[in-house]
């Protein structure tokens, strides 16, 4: 259950990927005045996929401590050098694959964050189990997936070619309720799609495991 492909194709994207903007602001803020709506300031959160840190340093000053996990080097390199400069000594970034060597207890994390990550990861639906794991009793989960198999777009063919030229990651086609059915069979409870004005094939979703 591991990140696909090599974190070489991520480190190519570092620093391209620290310089853009945010390709819809409004609906990313309403996705983090949601997830700041789910912590309190004695939480320990996971930001899984954490890129170079920019959704973990926001959380940061509404929790005990964020800890951040991607497997590219060089976005850690990136995320911890924002970190130093904003001062941010609650916020611990982790180099690795999100699968079962990761250093957390069973029960251990108050809450989980997953943006932008559960259709890049090949064994999605494992990892959505590992997340229920990970979380305490009665603490939240949080993620905004890419569901491509809620649109007409026969993206898996245009996928393929991209990722055959080195153009694209590995991409899994999720639609929206198969993430939700999906998230019921790991234990989730409470399951919405808030509207944050994201685009169609983007579901954000909220979940909580049960207490």
């Amino acid at each position: 259950m591991a990140i696909a492909p090599d974190p070489a194709f991520w480190n190519n994207l570092a620093e391209q990927y620290a310089a853009k903007p945010v390709d819809n602001p409004a609906a990313f803020e309403r996705k983090i005045e949601i997830t700041k709506s789910k912590m309190s300031p004695d939480d320990v959160v996971l930001d899984i996929g954490c890129g170079t840190g920019s959704l973990a340093l926001i959380l940061a000053p509404f929790a005990k401590h964020v800890h951040g996990l991607d497997v590219s080097p060089e976005m850690m390199r990136i995320a911890r050098g924002k970190a130093e400069a904003q001062g941010a000594g609650n916020v611990t970034f982790h180099t690795g694959a999100f699968d079962d060597s990761v250093s957390f207890a069973p029960g251990s994390l108050d809450g989980i964050c997953a943006y932008s990550i559960l259709h890049l990861i090949d064994d999605w639906e494992a990892a959505l189990t590992r997340i229920f794991e990970l979380v305490k009793p009665g603490g939240f989960f949080v993620s905004s997936t890419v569901c491509l198999g809620d649109s007409w777009v026969p993206y898996r063919p245009l996928l393929a070619v991209m990722r055959w030229a080195g153009k694209a990651p590995l991409v899994k086609i999720v639609a929206r309720e198969e993430l939700a059915d999906a998230a019921r069979r790991a234990g989730f409870v409470d399951i919405t799609f808030p509207d944050v004005g994201a685009k169609e094939t983007t579901a954000f979703m909220v979940a909580r495991r049960p207490a």
